[in-house]
């Protein structure tokens, strides 16, 4: 690739995720010099709104056509929210970086009322993430959980109609596309622990491009990498999916910080009022292996809770 050629990023169209591939468009024409252009896509994920996730493929359906535009070199790199990231790419494609984390919490969101404890008994929460919705179970039983898909902008109007009490979206979308005032209240992970890679964006491209991996390496954040890492290695270990209502968090201790303390949360994919399955791990990571070595333990902590009884039903 000469030095004249636009680098193309693939993105989906929806607003949030060309809100991801601008930001990331500005710091590679900040950093490298590069033109930088832009190749809008509409994937599966985004045409099936009717059926949960789960059931019709899981979150690699927001990256597949993205990939292909990657394979058949329309395009140099895809820009992704990592959350949506299946835990193990497809040969021939590769993580080139993984940038700044933006804020990991999920976000309750309603007209009327101002936190989880202050909605009325039964009242209507929308989510489509099997994560939430055996965590909201375990902290209110009461509550009616109802589907919810579409993008960042169709779930806020369907709020507006009045369709449910509450919705619960992650608070990193709202926040970068100058929503947080609609945020009435952030969760603490230790009431709603977050789903691995959330608020983080995470750059791929062919693994054999050389020359690009070099150029995005400034890009990378190593803390949240490795965070990231230990988070969807808990995932990849119990063969994550959709269908399974896992959540798992990484975070820096002490003022070395090199000390990674995770936390994983397993509930039951048909039965969400039953117990959550919990474990935590803590150790000197300093790298990407270390990172994965992390997560497998905190997995097997998890198993040894009985998480494969669990899992014999996602």
């Amino acid at each position: 690739m000469t030095q004249q050629q636009a680098l193309v990023i693939a993105t989906r169209e929806s607003r949030l995720a060309m809100w991801q591939a601008e930001h990331v468009q500005a710091l590679l024409q900040q950093r490298l010099g590069r033109a930088v252009d832009l190749l809008g896509m509409t994937t599966k994920g985004d045409q099936i709104l009717d059926r949960a996730l789960s059931k019709v493929g899981g979150k690699g359906l927001f990256v597949k056509e993205l990939e292909t535009a990657l394979q058949e070199k329309r395009a140099d790199l895809a820009v992704h929210s990592l959350k949506d990231v299946p835990m193990d790419l497809p040969e021939g494609f590769a993580l080139a970086a993984v940038l700044e984390r933006e804020d990991p919490r999920d976000a309750f969101v309603s007209q009327q009322h101002a936190s989880l404890e202050a909605l009325p008994q039964g009242a209507r929460v929308g989510t489509s993430s099997l994560r939430r919705v055996v965590q909201l179970k375990n902290l209110r039983p009461d509550l009616q959980i109802e589907p919810l898909r579409g993008n960042l902008d169709t779930r806020l109007r369907k709020l507006d109609e009045g369709q449910y009490d509450a919705i619960v979206l992650a608070a990193a979308g709202l926040k970068r596309l100058g929503l947080a005032q609609r945020i009435r209240h952030c969760f603490d992970p230790a009431q709603m622990l977050p789903c691995a890679g959330q608020g983080a964006l995470g750059l791929e491209i062919r693994a054999d491009d050389a020359g690009l991996t070099q150029d995005l390496a400034p890009l990378a954040h190593h803390a949240t990498w490795l965070a990231v890492e230990a988070e969807r290695a808990v995932s990849r270990e119990l063969g994550g999916s959709c269908s399974m209502p896992l959540a798992a968090y990484a975070v820096w201790q002490g003022d070395s910080g090199q000390a990674l303390r995770l936390e994983a949360r397993l509930g039951h994919p048909l039965q969400p009022q039953r117990p959550l399955l919990c474990a935590t791990q803590q150790a000197e990571v300093a790298d990407i292996a270390g990172a994965r070595a992390l997560g497998r333990a905190v997995a097997d902590a998890l198993r040894e809770q009985g998480a494969a009884a669990y899992l014999a039903e996602a």
